[in-house]
């Protein structure tokens, strides 16, 4: 029987308060987020490693003292697993911390599979996420001769978007007791400049958005697509979440929001979004704030995940 590894590519997070600060510099030091040429680029990542890490640590304490992004994708590659059956391994690779591409390798590699499927839990491609762990796994690999497939993206998979609504509608409904409901599709946000330079990534966000609220099939659907996380003095893609928020709050309208680009849980939906955002929300004026889960191992994603890996295409 022909043995298939599949490995899931994913960001990653510190497990423990000890991991931060590699994980930060890992982030700031990555050529594909932060484009400077050495020793420039040592040296900004070492600077915002040490400007974050305070916040940092305040964030990662309110989650239990780690990120529990590892624990969300190990329970997504167990799914998976199960959902392709026999022939099919499913590993786990981060990008910015344990375990890294070098790690994952050698596990897959003792594994000794006749092809390596690489998945990203990202659906919508960007140089940042997509390429950056391709580009990490690629090097790890190296003189590694293994049939591989990619996973490139997936913004309108059927299983990503009909997973999202069965998340949505019990929400929605509830926020119609308090009124006509805004709702807010929030994508992580991205410098301007990357997406100047071709980045596909706006591009596919406003794709997923599109065909998820031509799937809600809702009358007079009030929505609107907005970005979370934008930190520095860069301007990002826009319009921003927090600014949405307060022009419902005026209007005195309930909020719906909806992540679009993860697919687990961790410091931007668990902390940004249910605590930083639902208090700005609830403090300006909304009479209800509902956010909806990301889709984790929900059934339907989980079998639109293992499609695209039976459909995915041959690149070396």
């Amino acid at each position: 029987m022909k043995k298939t590894a599949v490995v899931l590519l994913n960001l990653g997070g510190p497990s423990t308060q000890e991991e931060i600060r590699p994980f930060l510099f890992s982030l700031f030091y990555d050529p594909s987020i932060i484009t400077l040429p050495n020793p420039f680029r040592y040296f900004l990542a070492s600077l915002l490693t040490w400007r974050r890490l305070t916040e940092a640590q305040h964030i990662y304490s309110c989650l239990g003292g780690g990120s529990p992004l590892l624990k969300n994708t190990k329970a997504q590659a167990l799914a998976l697993e199960a959902e392709l059956g026999k022939g099919f391994r499913v590993f786990v690779a981060m990008r910015h911390a344990r375990p890294l591409s070098e790690e994952t390798v050698e596990i897959v590699r003792a594994y000794d599979p006749d092809e390596v499927v690489l998945l990203p839990l990202y659906p919508q491609y960007s140089t940042t996420t997509t390429e950056s762990s391709f580009k990490a796994w690629r090097v790890a690999a190296e003189g590694w001769k293994i049939k591989t497939r990619l996973v490139q993206s997936y913004p309108q998979e059927d299983g990503f978007l009909d997973a999202m609504k069965e998340l949505f509608l019990p929400q929605y409904r509830e926020a119609q007791k308090k009124g006509k409901p805004r709702v807010l599709l929030t994508a992580h946000g991205l410098p301007e400049k990357t997406i100047k330079k071709g980045d596909p990534y706006q591009r596919h966000v406003e794709e997923t958005a599109q065909c998820l609220i031509e799937k809600l099939e809702i009358s007079s659907f009030d929505s609107i697509l907005c970005y979370q996380s934008r930190v520095g003095p860069l301007k990002w893609i826009g319009p921003y979440a927090d600014e949405e928020i307060l022009k419902a709050a005026k209007e005195k309208r309930p909020l719906v929001v909806i992540p679009l680009s993860f697919v687990s849980e961790h410091s931007e939906t668990l902390i940004e979004l249910d605590q930083t955002y639902r208090d700005l929300a609830l403090n300006a004026g909304c009479p209800a704030y509902h956010r909806i889960e990301t889709v984790q191992t929900h059934p339907l994603f989980i079998k639109g995940l293992a499609k695209l890996v039976t459909q995915s295409k041959l690149t070396s």
